[in-house]
């Protein structure tokens, strides 16, 4: 089976991409992040390694599952207008702490700025901790209004809510929906 396409807003946060790395897909469930090479494969084209693929251990494949699911609880938390598990919360937390970046202070002519650098040579660890990190600007930032469920039957991915009509996370899902409402109505004629 293929992937689906993107939902809307997985280009803007890898937290957002990272929980739709699992979904139903027909009848069964599919996890895009089933095995190390996999996850090492996923990090490596979101950009958070630098341009090598991270060795991922078993115990870092853990660790960016176990961060899915709570990004996910938070996510859906949003999207459902109520508060998350507080596990989920702590989780986060836990990655982000790790994250390998430090302010560095730089002074052009028009006075000082800090800023925040990542060092890219944290492998699979800083690239957990930069997910960690996106949840909770998403969470806490401007898009986290726009964080909806998609509402096909049997679709648990999510999206970020860039159109006011939007109500699916892929064409693929209204179409199904579309479909489905068409065979209802025909079918009762």
């Amino acid at each position: 089976m293929t992937a689906p396409t993107a939902a809307p807003g997985e280009d803007r946060s890898v937290a957002l991409a990272l929980v739709n790395t699992w979904y139903l897909g027909g009848s069964s469930e599919v996890d895009r992040l089933d095995s190390t090479d996999k996850a090492a494969e996923w990090l490596r084209t979101r950009d958070l390694t630098g341009t090598a693929t991270p060795r991922v251990r078993k115990q870092d494949l853990a660790r960016l599952v176990e961060l899915r699911a709570a990004v996910r609880e938070l996510f859906t938390a949003l999207a459902d207008k109520r508060p998350p598990e507080a596990n989920a919360v702590e989780v986060v937390n836990a990655e982000a702490r790790t994250h390998p970046a430090a302010p560095q202070l730089s002074w052009p002519s028009d006075g000082p700025v800090r800023r925040w650098l990542a060092d890219r040579r944290g492998g699979a660890s800083g690239a957990i901790a930069a997910v960690a990190w996106d949840a909770i600007t998403v969470v806490c930032g401007d898009t986290a209004s726009e964080v909806r469920r998609c509402e096909a039957h049997a679709c648990v991915r999510l999206f970020f809510r860039e159109h006011a009509r939007r109500r699916w996370c892929s064409t693929a899902c209204g179409d199904r929906v579309r479909a489905m409402r068409h065979h209802r109505l025909h079918r009762k004629t």
